[in-house]
């Protein structure tokens, strides 16, 4: 069985900072646009999370 090393990788692990400098306007815009993309997908994650977190939780308080 094959082993992912991303396994091994702490989960608290911040990510590393994008250098800004170099970026154009144009690159800066679509970089905001990439992170709002994330962010709202990541929203999305924690709802699903949560339903599914109620669901249980209702289900074990009979």
């Amino acid at each position: 069985m094959a082993r992912d090393d991303d396994e091994l990788e702490p989960r608290t692990k911040k990510p590393q900072l994008r250098n800004l400098d170099p970026m154009s306007v144009d690159e800066l815009r679509g970089y905001i646009a990439e992170m709002k993309a994330e962010i709202a997908r990541v929203e999305e994650k924690i709802k699903a999370k949560q339903a599914h977190a109620a669901a249980a939780q209702q289900f074990f308080k009979r």
